[in-house]
């Protein structure tokens, strides 16, 4: 439930998008209605109404994200934060300027502030992060940790490169399956792979206690 909450601005990015593309007018319409204030020149085309709509979405969906949280009591992370701003700031100015440019540009900075602060927390200041967020339950010596961080930052900075990659060198509907289904697997796998190395440290471990 939890990887689905994370994922929903995402997952309503990409319905949003979709949606759109086949009610194009019906969008714009919409936008027009609604945002037309938002948006230069007070009126959105048919063919960038997709975008546009499925940025206003995904910036009410990050919102909304906080809000619940909020409601239900429970702490809202600073990276939530920090992608509330983001999403503010470059989903606004895609709406003003009718420029997909700039959501586009959102996952990228997202990854890279990710990078910053694995670099910050797990490599300067050695506070072992990564342990942190798995309750502490995993055991393993600290250069494993240590190469763990390295990794994640390594990851998210590559990861940021690939977004603008594919965004500015393949069509807005490749970027935004991209977004969904290519991101999201990459990850997948790279946690995985951190599963399987984890669990190679810590056998080695059992073995050398024994």
């Amino acid at each position: 439930m939890k990887i689905f909450f994370d994922l929903l601005p995402i997952i309503l990015f990409f319905a949003s998008y979709k949606w759109a593309g086949s009610n194009a007018e019906q969008a714009a319409q919409w936008l027009n209605h609604y945002l037309g204030f938002a948006v230069s020149g007070g009126s959105v085309g048919v063919t960038e109404a997709p975008v546009l709509l499925a940025t206003v979405v995904v910036v009410v969906a990050t919102m909304l994200q906080i809000l619940v949280l909020k409601a239900l009591g429970k702490r809202v992370d600073k990276m939530l934060w920090a992608g509330l701003a983001v999403v503010v700031v470059l989903g606004g100015l895609t709406l003003w300027f009718h420029d997909e440019t700039f959501i586009k540009w959102k996952p990228t900075v997202i990854y890279w502030l990710m990078a910053t602060g694995f670099l910050i927390t797990e490599i300067v200041l050695g506070k072992k992060m990564l342990r942190q967020m798995m309750g502490g339950q995993v055991h393993v010596p600290d250069p494993v940790w240590r190469t763990l961080g390295w990794a994640w930052v390594l990851f998210f900075a590559g990861m940021g490169v690939l977004n603008l990659w594919v965004a500015f060198n393949f069509p807005t509907d490749t970027w935004v399956n991209f977004k969904m289904w290519g991101s999201l697997s990459l990850t997948l796998v790279f946690t995985l792979a951190q599963g399987v190395y984890l669990s190679r440290h810590m056998t080695e471990d059992v073995k050398d206690a024994a």
